[in-house]
């Protein structure tokens, strides 16, 4: 019996591996169920948004407002892909989206930039904050945290990828494998997921959200 319970214990100090938790995609079939888009006054998603055979998400660029789930996330990987069809822009990929005030048309929110050149950048919008200084002068607009490394975006035309870590506050971006940025103590620290419209037709493609442990 002695021996039967020292096995025991021992066995409960062995780590049991748990399966990850799935990966979801967000924009899993032919419509555009779980999103909305934001813009004042309303305009229907499906006159900003076309889901090409393929699944590629056309997206007109305008007008200027924002696409977001209608679920919240909190701990989780986001991965994107998207690509400038025709000449290059601006635009964002947004977390965290949160009620409150407003800049504007812009959420509360923490934004990486999408603005060709200035892939990888984030900005912290409508009242957002985060620990680490700011790389932009006092007073400008939008307030801005540049990205850490050399521009890791492609040619337009070509897909690019992010992977934004959200978790118990850290947001890590990387921006085709290269991290670009990383910030802790972000609020809000859950929220919607989205991207802004800045008047510049994009693609996006894969765009799965994974809960984190």
């Amino acid at each position: 019996m002695r021996h039967s319970a020292v096995l025991l214990v021992l066995l409960s100090l062995i780590p049991i591996a748990l399966p990850a938790a799935p990966e979801k995609e967000l924009f899993p079939g032919s419509d555009l169920a779980g999103w909305e888009f934001v813009t004042v006054p309303a305009v229907d998603i499906k006159d900003v948004c076309t889901v090409k055979p393929d699944g590629v998400i056309a997206v007109s660029g305008k007008p200027v407002g924002f696409l977001a789930t209608t679920g919240s996330h909190r701990d989780f990987r986001l991965h994107a892909e998207w690509r400038w069809p025709g000449k290059p822009g601006n635009g964002g990929v947004l977390v965290n989206i949160s009620p409150g005030p407003k800049d504007h048309e812009w959420p509360l929110c923490l934004q990486m930039q999408l603005k060709n050149g200035n892939a990888g950048d984030l900005i912290p919008m409508a009242g957002a904050t985060f620990a680490e200084p700011l790389t932009s002068a006092p007073g400008t607009s939008p307030s801005i945290k540049a990205r850490t490394a050399a521009d890791s975006e492609k040619p337009a035309g070509d897909w690019n990828i992010c992977d934004i870590t959200c978790r118990g506050g850290t947001i890590e971006i990387s921006v085709n494998g290269v991290p670009q940025n990383k910030v802790t103590h972000a609020n809000p620290a859950a929220g919607r997921v989205g991207f802004q419209l800045e008047g510049v037709p994009f693609e996006l493609r894969h765009v799965t959200v994974t809960p984190l442990d």
